[in-house]
């Protein structure tokens, strides 16, 4: 093979060599692009994810707090349930005593009075009684005998003295009796409140419990999610750190094939230098001719490449600027007039500062400590708009007009039925929302559309006057 033939034989493998080296690097950083895209995308989603589950589990915390205070509450109220127990058999017992001491009091009042019904006929059949005759008779003188006489009728008076003291004793004994089962009969209506209560505190118990459980389904497929995200974004960083290493790898394999074409020519071109001059010039300018093409043709690749990695940049960065901004929007309902503003906005302090008391916030203490029951935060929270309210649920049903729950506006009263009919009550402040001194979380404001309020709401809405 002629030297000419040898040189371009050689230049043409160098060409294709060398656009081999620039061609597949090339193709690799589009798709590291292209990997690196995804990248992105899957670590925001892991970002959002990330928020999701700090958002659930401060939503667990919530519920978590709100069983506690139910709990809290259930317990109080069971103690309040076992001492109204204790007292009803207490009581029971001093009725018991009671009526055993009427009874007595009854059977001695009666042997007392035979005994005086005897007395009065003997008296009546003999013209007086026999028995004090005898002893004024046997008197043997006369000032024995007006002694006598008194003594008899001192004894009289003191059996008529000795029945009236029965007879105020059993009255006495009588009116005892009564109040102790009027106590008896308040207690047992308290028992039953209690239940009631009880039962309602349950329901909401439950009703919490099965929103923790779903918090904590949802916490759980987002913590899963975010563990699939993570996954596949450590795939992808390994995938492009391979494409980087087989990038590297073949660059090295190139320009190794390149060193050794370039030191092949070198060498071709020196043996034969001498010999040759014609032939050695011939060669230079195919020489320089296959080194220009050379430089021509890397240019181009190296041209094209960063085209190419240019393009699928900006198309990566217009797809990250093209997504929207989320955005939230908040609404509040306000309240109709200044007044009903007013006891509105009394209760707000007490949100979370509170503490249900079945029959508290009715004196100054609980007041001062956030304990109330739902009728008392009512009346107090319109005392604080100056209108006075008795703190009652049965009272405040007709403390103003009905109006349809249609027409219903913020510091109107609302109405429950939980372990009675109107059993609940709070103010409504808009929104489909009311606030009230509710069992499981004192004062707070409660969503009655939906959920257990929204069942127990009876629709009986109460305009005050």
């Amino acid at each position: 093979m002629s030297l000419k033939k040898k040189l371009i034989v050689l230049n043409t493998t160098i060409m294709l060599g060398l656009g081999s080296a620039f061609a597949i690097p090339s193709v690799k950083a589009e798709s590291i692009t292209d990997i690196q895209s995804q990248r992105t995308g899957i670590q925001s989603d892991i970002s959002e994810a990330e928020q999701v589950i700090q958002q659930l589990k401060k939503e667990q915390s919530k519920m978590n707090a709100q069983i506690a205070q139910i709990e809290s509450a259930m317990k109080e109220n069971d103690q309040k349930i076992k001492d109204t127990k204790q007292e009803i058999k207490d009581t029971e017992k001093d009725i018991e005593s009671l009526k055993k001491e009427i009874k007595a009091l009854e059977e001695r009042i009666a042997k007392r009075e035979e005994v005086l019904k005897e007395r009065a006929l003997s008296f009546q059949e003999s013209g007086g009684d026999v028995e004090y005759l005898e002893v004024v008779l046997g008197s043997k003188s006369f000032g024995e005998f007006v002694n006598r006489v008194g003594a008899v009728a001192t004894i009289v008076e003191a059996d008529q003295q000795i029945l009236s003291e029965q007879e105020a004793d059993k009255a006495d004994l009588e009116k005892k009796q009564a109040t102790v089962e009027k106590k008896l009969q308040n207690l047992k209506d308290m028992e039953v409140e209690l239940k009631g209560m009880q039962s309602q505190i349950e329901d909401q118990k439950a009703e919490t419990v099965n929103m923790k459980a779903k918090i904590e389904k949802k916490e759980s497929e987002t913590e899963a999610l975010k563990q699939s995200l993570e996954n596949k974004d450590a795939g992808l960083e390994a995938q492009i750190a391979s494409i980087r290493e087989n990038i590297k790898k073949e660059e090295e394999r190139k320009a190794s094939e390149k060193a050794d074409l370039d030191r092949a020519a070198e060498e071709v071109n020196s043996s034969n230098a001498s010999s040759e001059e014609p032939s050695s010039s011939s060669s230079e300018e195919s020489s320089s001719s296959s080194s220009e093409a050379s430089s021509s043709s890397k240019g181009e690749a190296s041209a094209k490449s960063s085209s190419k990695a240019e393009s699928s940049s900006n198309s990566s960065k217009n797809s990250s600027a093209a997504k929207p901004a989320a955005s939230k929007t908040e609404t509040s309902s306000k309240p109709s007039s200044a007044n009903t503003g007013s006891a509105i906005t009394a209760g707000y302090k007490y949100i979370g500062n509170s503490t249900y008391k079945f029959g508290g916030g009715r004196t100054a203490s609980d007041i001062a400590n956030g304990l109330f029951d739902c009728s008392a935060f009512v009346a107090w929270a319109y005392k604080q708009a100056g209108v006075n309210l008795t703190p009652s649920t049965d009272a405040l049903k007709n403390a103003g007009r009905q109006v349809s729950d249609s027409q219903k506006q913020p510091g109107d009263l609302v109405f429950f039925n939980t372990y009675k009919t109107d059993g609940h009550v709070g103010i409504y402040v808009g929104g489909g929302k009311f606030i009230g001194s509710q069992s499981s979380t004192g004062v707070a404001i409660a969503n009655m559309e939906s959920g257990y309020w929204a069942d127990v709401y009876n629709g009986r809405v109460v305009r005050v006057n």
